[in-house]
């Protein structure tokens, strides 16, 4: 008993200090938030970017300046794209603010910034003190699943914000999903998300999640979360990295 209470005694306090500190230090092949700089792009170019990214999402911009845009919904942050790009107009940045509570502001547009706003006053009272999620993953790879159960460790320990994974929806304020809903699981997220009692909130994570990932469009899935409940959070990455999710987490209940 005393041998276990000197041991963590010695071992000292390992929780990270953020957001009241720094951040963590991310590893050096991190790949943040794309940039854009449309002034860069050519025209006789626009197409390569586009051909090389597997989802999609790069596209041209309807307007008179034209230029491209790149949605990180869709994004698996591979990093072809600018690898490709011979005027260097895609570049990824260091950032890992990625959430978003709207979908359209996941669009990046020759370096706009959208970052996740605080829920409404009513649900910030219900949710900002103290959130239940019940985790779905429907069928995911587990790359998202991994780094959400990283938010439990010790070092990050996601219950200091009053933020806690439940066993049961009917203990939930609502889901964090991951996966593209694959067809067999349609129907296991519609009855987890008819269980949680209102009001409720749905919270996808990663690519899949989001937009279907690189399965977007393929018949044995939903294409993504919004095809079956209604979304509040969108966690971007594939995968998102635990700083990426805390951030989105926090940023969602007012906390950032």
């Amino acid at each position: 008993m005393f041998g276990v209470v000197k041991t963590r005694l010695l071992q000292g306090h390992r929780t990270m200090k953020y957001p009241d500190g720094p951040a963590p230090e991310l590893p050096e092949k991190f790949i943040g938030k794309p940039v854009i700089d449309c002034s860069k792009c050519q025209a006789d170019c626009k197409r390569t970017c586009i051909d090389v990214c597997p989802t999609g999402a790069i596209a041209v911009m309807q307007s008179e300046k034209g230029g491209i845009s790149l949605d990180m919904g869709k994004c698996l942050f591979c990093g072809v794209c600018r690898d490709k790009c011979p005027s260097g107009t895609i570049c990824f940045g260091r950032k890992h603010q990625l959430a978003a509570t709207k979908r359209d502001d996941l669009v990046v547009k020759n370096g706009d910034e959208s970052l996740a706003s605080a829920l409404n006053k009513k649900a910030q009272k219900l949710f900002g003190r103290s959130l239940k999620l019940r985790q779905v993953s429907a069928g995911g790879c587990n790359a998202c699943e991994s780094d959400t159960n990283v938010l439990n460790t010790v070092g990050w320990d996601l219950g200091r914000f009053g933020i806690q994974f439940v066993a049961s929806p009917r203990h939930a304020d609502g889901l964090l999903v991951t996966g593209p809903v694959s067809e067999n699981m349609k129907e296991a997220l519609l009855k987890t998300y008819e269980a949680v009692a209102s009001p409720k909130i749905v919270i996808a994570v990663g690519a899949c999640a989001i937009s279907g990932g690189p399965y977007i469009g393929h018949p044995e899935t939903c294409s993504g979360v919004t095809k079956v409940v209604p979304v509040d959070l969108f966690i971007p990455g594939c995968p998102p990295h635990p700083l990426t999710i805390l951030d989105g987490l926090l940023r969602f209940v007012g906390r950032l």
